[in-house]
């Protein structure tokens, strides 16, 4: 607490919260000391100058005591703080220069008695207010303190009390230091120049586009500029989450204001939004989202789209909703804040909105060509070679002493890139001892990409790898050398293969002018380009909009979900490839999410809300109908964030030994479901330190994190959609308990004050390589205690106990780790039902092959292999088949036509291309029985024995009988788990529009009869889950193999061979047959075509009947298994009493056979067209 004097000229608020300053133009008196306040001499009077000689102003418990006093939640300094360490270093060097002080007086007057020197000596016993800012602190003698406190000799409180004036005053100079240079580098910023040129443009445009090079200040000034202008909350979008992150924490310290409050960010899973906050940084595909949620933004004043010319996907899409959303927000401004690159295509697809060009401030830069040798690029191996980027080390050491500040930045196409030119800069740097070596991309944690704002000691240099991340999202101050490859790692995707391509293109010239600038943002600088000068010449002026390049499934859905009309006529900045449009389409009508006018479907309408894939959304929404939404969440959380296992631990046997244990024979997915649920478990036993689990384990625990994170979100939304229970958090039964939670939660959440306050002001020295491997950074003029203070602090650890109930975590991570085989079984079937088609066959002669060498098929792709993080690439025998029965024509074909009833397929994830075809991510699966669920077209021939998947896989099964029963099971599951899921989602989509009703209406009177929706009850999914159990484990031997490209070419029979259409009700409920008119054959339902496949014998000849005695009624005739299969549906029907059995029986009856005749019946004086045994049949009936 800190009362101010008076006579103050003017106050002005600084950094902190509470600190005032009260400066006058005038002397002001020295104010009298305050004696006798709360003063407690009498208990301290019969040894008060003993304890004084005694007094040790080094003893942790005396420091413990006035911390105490002194350093409560309310006061400025708190206990345990960065400040109550930085004031204690203070303290120290106090002493120091006051016993210097001392020493010398005692040298001029040597009778000065020594006891009566003050610790702080040479200073005005009553504080002088002219030497400082005005405050007085509140300690034990002005407060009502018993305890330790209390007891302090009121001399040594005195001189405390002084000490930390003079700290708070040091700390205020610094602060006001600071400032006056930050308004001095603001000023001098070129954008500065033109403040009042775009406020002027904006106010009389709806729309203003501010172009400036690199450096000019744009993306920190400009909302700074709005917000004193008065605009108020503004918006500012970015296409990363690290510039989000970054420009956050610059423009709150530029403005002043305190971190999290009227400055703040807004990522994934991470806010430091609050009713406060004036300028929100975020990312583009949040500020979509709440476009989804409210289509007129109306919490936004100013839109700042920054970085347009970067033309990334998202940012397209914005600016064609933006175009929609203007005309009906007259009152909202919009800036598109641009590189100088390409800017009048802006400006004429807002109406020609005014322009305002900012030049950069950038220094002379020389550009040096080193283009590789030829031998070295002829020989073009796996791995890059790091050695031209060595020799750009050794020329800078060369050339420019150690003295001269200046760091490098090295742009590299890709992670795998940085990882080889990372290990060779390492072993240079730790023989010259002249290099801190820092990688950045996107997948490092938070802490890991703030390292390279860090500096470097004295005499060392940055060197930065990093990805095209470095070209305009992020600024690293310090930056004089560059190095540009020539190469981006670009995602492209190839809709006619269905896979997502890694390639490595040649930049633009837009984007080697990026680079460039980043080495003149300082002083002079050099940029070393890897290429000749006529590769520069023949780069393409500007990269390739992301949209042209990218699949556009997620968008197109996106788009349905907002009602911006069709995919097709939206005003796009530049319109994608019209394939790449219609192959999105017809992607969500095959998963189900657009039906065949292409509008949303119940379950593309949830699709749309959740921030995933279409498969790991219909992963989730399937795992909540089958009560597995626990785990489910787990995996589908773990398949959507980048693979916890980095590269480094891929090649360590020590690792891959420590997790052994948690490796899942079923698949990648049930792997990461392992480790996660194990690290949940860690985190639960408060004895454990996670961090050092992971890394002996070769786990990223930031990926955990993200899982953890994403997973809440997920059940989040399930529940909000009533897809989910909502779980009600466990109380602690008694006080005690729910004292001592309450005790950790505050604890932790001054942690993360501490940290989130500290986070802004610590300066940081980078330590070498063999001093720290992982390039840890410590404080600068911090003492011990303090880096022991920070280390022992786990933020990311801190955030995830204040994110996520532990308790819960861990009931859902223990009871998922008890899955009983028959729950393990139907949550395979739940991921392979949202993966597909997504499939993959091993190749026939695997089982010869080392396990580096084993290849799959997919129906687009051959020859892939399995990603070196897989489990199965370390154990490839898991997909061999192991049960070797029979071998057709006479072991010719050697395994493709191995008969077994274990046949496996592969499911995927992904499917990735690099310098190799990769299976991301796979789960095996049975063969007969997935495809026999879920695939979207089956074809048989006349027997069943021969069935063809998705024109792709043939399936030979020995017993016809079982295939027939197996089919049959096929068709009624299928039915039954269609039914059943819209009927939920139908259901959950009511429920849902009934609760919006009764939020903005408060009354559901008018609602109540669409209310009512008929559910899934609990016994009718059990019922499914038993029969598709039944189902899996059925054993049937078969063959399975990949069809070549000429068989595929004349598989069916086509649609001049059939004759007449059969009349089979009974076997297919109400669907009406009716022939193919491509395939031939009997279309039996959208996905089931009979007999269509092209055989030597005549598939329509009566050759196909055999004799066949039915189980239920006797009957005993030649059927073919049509007619089998019929007779049995009506069969079971009659015998379970269902309504029509007798007319099924008739029209079953009335088939046109060989074997008829006429015959008439004396019982009921009827004709009838029958074999013999249906007459017999028919006289029973009389009986």
């Amino acid at each position: 607490m800190v009362s101010r004097a008076r006579g103050g000229a003017w106050d002005r608020k600084l950094v902190g919260p509470r600190l005032c300053v009260s400066l006058s133009g005038h002397s002001m008196a020295p104010p009298r000391p305050r004696e006798g306040r709360g003063h407690r001499d009498h208990r301290w009077a019969p040894s008060e100058e003993e304890a004084l000689e005694k007094w040790d102003w080094d003893c942790p418990e005396t420091r413990r005591r006035f911390e105490d006093a002194f350093f409560r939640d309310e006061d400025y300094i708190r206990q345990g703080s960065e400040d109550c360490h930085k004031f204690w270093a203070f303290f120290e060097r106090l002493q120091r220069f006051q016993t210097l002080k001392t020493s010398k007086k005692e040298e001029t007057d040597p009778g000065h008695p020594k006891h009566c020197v003050p610790a702080l000596a040479d200073l005005p016993r009553p504080y002088d207010s002219r030497y400082r800012i005005n405050l007085s602190v509140l300690g034990p003698d002005m407060r009502d303190i018993r305890g330790s406190g209390s007891q302090l000799p009121p001399k040594r409180v005195s001189e405390f009390r002084r000490a930390l004036l003079h700290y708070l005053d040091f700390s205020q100079k610094q602060a006001f230091t600071r400032l006056a240079k930050l308004q001095r580098d603001r000023a001098a910023l070129p954008i500065a120049q033109y403040r009042k040129c775009i406020l002027q443009t904006l106010k009389q445009h709806q729309v203003v586009v501010v172009a400036g090079d690199t450096g000019c200040g744009k993306s920190t000034q400009v909302p700074q500029y709005l917000l004193a202008a008065g605009f108020s909350h503004v918006a500012c979008t970015q296409p990363r989450r690290i510039a989000c992150i970054s420009l956050a924490k610059r423009v709150g310290f530029e403005s002043l204001s305190q971190y999290g409050s009227q400055v703040g960010y807004q990522i994934r899973f991470e806010s430091t939004r609050s009713a406060a906050t004036k300028i929100v940084f975020l990312t583009v595909g949040l500020l979509l989202r709440q476009i989804q949620r409210e289509p007129s933004l109306p919490q936004y004043k100013v839109l700042i789209v920054d970085e347009v010319h970067e033309r990334q996907l998202h940012n397209d899409f914005l600016l064609g909703v933006l175009q929609h959303l203007l005309p009906t927000r007259p009152d909202l401004k919009v800036v598109l804040m641009s590189a100088t690159i390409n800017i009048m295509l802006f400006s004429s697809y807002f109406g020609n909105a005014p322009v305002v060009q900012v030049p950069g401030r950038l220094f002379p830069i020389t550009v040096i060509y080193q283009p590789q040798e030829a031998e070295q690029t002829a020989s073009k191996s796996e791995r890059l070679d790091p050695r031209p980027f060595l020799r750009v080390l050794e020329a800078i050491d060369n050339k420019y002493p150690a003295e001269e500040r200046g760091d490098l930045l090295v742009f590299l196409s890709g992670m795998a890139e940085i990882g080889a030119v990372l290990e060779a800069a390492q072993t240079y740097a730790s023989h010259t001892q002249r290099w801190v070596v820092l990688p950045l991309h996107s997948a490092l944690s938070v802490a890991d990409q703030d390292k390279v704002f860090d500096v470097a000691p004295p005499g060392v240099r940055k060197c930065i790898l990093s990805t095209n991340i470095a070209e305009t999202s992020v600024t690293i101050d310090g930056i004089r050398f560059v190095v540009d490859s020539g190469k981006v790692k670009e995602m492209s995707y190839d809709p006619q293969a269905k896979l997502q391509r890694l390639q490595e293109f040649w930049i633009s010239q837009a984007s080697a002018e990026q680079r460039k600038g980043r080495a003149g943002r300082t002083g002079p600088g050099v940029c070393y380009r890897l290429y000749a000068e006529s590769d520069y010449d023949a780069f393409t002026p500007y990269p390739v909009p992301e949209i042209r390049r990218v699949a556009l499934d997620a968008l197109v859905l996106q788009m349905k979900s907002m009602s911006v009309g069709d995919p097709r006529t939206f005003p796009f900045i530049e319109p994608p490839p019209p394939a790449s449009l219609e192959t999105a389409i017809q992607y969500l009508q095959e998963q189900g999410a657009l039906d065949a006018s292409e509008a949303l479907t119940p379950i593309g309408c949830l699709l749309a809300q959740l921030p995933v894939d279409v498969v790991i959304g219909k992963m989730l929404i399937l795992g909540s109908m089958f009560s597995l939404a626990e785990p489910v969440l787990t995996i589908a959380a773990a398949l959507s964030v980048q693979s916890p296992f980095p590269r480094s631990a891929q090649s360590s046997l020590e690792c891959a030994a420590a997790r052994q244990p948690l490796d899942s024979d079923q698949g990648d997915p049930f792997t990461l479901f392992n480790v996660f649920n194990a690290w949940v478990q860690v985190k639960a036993e408060r004895s454990q330190n996670s961090r050092k689990w992971c890394r002996r384990r070769g786990v990223e625990e930031h990926r955990l994190y993200e899982m953890a994170n994403l997973r809440r979100q997920f059940k989040d939304l399930l529940e909000d959609h009533g897809l989910l229970a909502g779980a009600e958090a466990a109380t602690p039964g008694d006080s005690y308990s729910r004292l001592q939670q309450r005790r950790e939660r505050r604890a932790l959440h001054q942690l993360k004050r501490q940290h989130e306050e500290g986070a802004g002001r610590r300066r940081k020295v980078l330590r070498l390589q063999e001093e720290a491997e992982d390039g840890s950074s410590d404080e600068d003029h911090a003492g011990p205690a303090a880096r022991h203070a920070e280390d022992s602090v786990d933020i990311q650890d801190v955030k995830f106990k204040l994110r996520h109930n532990l308790e819960q975590l861990q009931a859902a991570a223990s009871s998922a780790q008890a899955l009983s085989r028959e729950q393990l079984v139907l949550l395979k079937l739940v991921l392979a039902r949202g993966l597909y088609p997504q499939l993959a066959v091993p190749d026939p002669f695997n089982s010869g092959r080392k396990d580096s060498d084993q290849i799959f098929h997919t129906q687009a792709k051959q020859g892939a292999v399995l990603h070196p993080t897989s489990v199965f690439a370390s154990s490839p025998e898991l997909l061999h088949v192991q049960e070797p029965q029979a071998t057709c024509g006479g072991g010719s074909r050697d395994d493709k036509d191995k008969m077994s009833s274990k046949h496996q397929l592969l499911t995927f994830v992904s499917l990735l291309e690099t310098n190799k075809l990769y299976l991301v991510n796979c789960v095996r699966v049975p063969a007969l029985q997935s495809l026999l669920l879920f695939s979207r077209s089956l074809d048989t021939n006349g027997d069943c024995s021969r069935l063809v998947a998705d024109s792709w896989l043939e399936l030979q099964v020995v017993d016809s009988e079982g295939a027939v029963q197996l089919l049959a099971a096929a068709l009624r599951l299928r039915a039954c788990w269609e039914s059943a899921l819209d009927r939920q989602l139908s259901h959950q989509a009511r429920w849902r529009r009934r609760e919006q009703q009764q939020r903005r209406q408060r009354l559901g009177e008018e609602d109540e009869d669409e209310e009512e929706a008929e559910s899934v009850s609990r016994a009718e999914v059990a019922a499914l889950s038993r029969e598709l159990l039944q189902f899996m484990a059925t054993k049937v031997p078969y063959s399975l193999r990949r069809l070549t490209g000429l068989e595929a070419q004349n598989l069916y029979v086509g649609p001049q061979t059939v004759t007449a259409t059969p009349k089979l009700p009974g076997l297919f409920g109400s669907s009406a047959l009716s022939p193919h008119p491509t395939k031939g054959g009997y279309r039996v339902t959208n996905f089931l075509t009979y007999n269509c496949l092209l055989s030597d014998t005549d598939l329509y000849s009566d050759c196909l009947r055999t004799f066949w005695t039915c189980p239920r009624c006797d009957l005993h005739l030649p059927l073919t298994p049509l007619e089998r299969m019929a007779h049995e549906s009506a069969c079971a029907t009659d015998l379970h009493g269902g309504p029509g059995a007798e007319e099924a029986t008739t029209e079953q009856s009335r088939k046109p056979s060989a074997l008829q005749r006429p015959y008439h019946c004396d019982s009921c004086q009827k004709d009838f067209l029958f074999t013999p045994t249906e007459a017999l049949r028919h006289r029973r009936q009389h009986m």
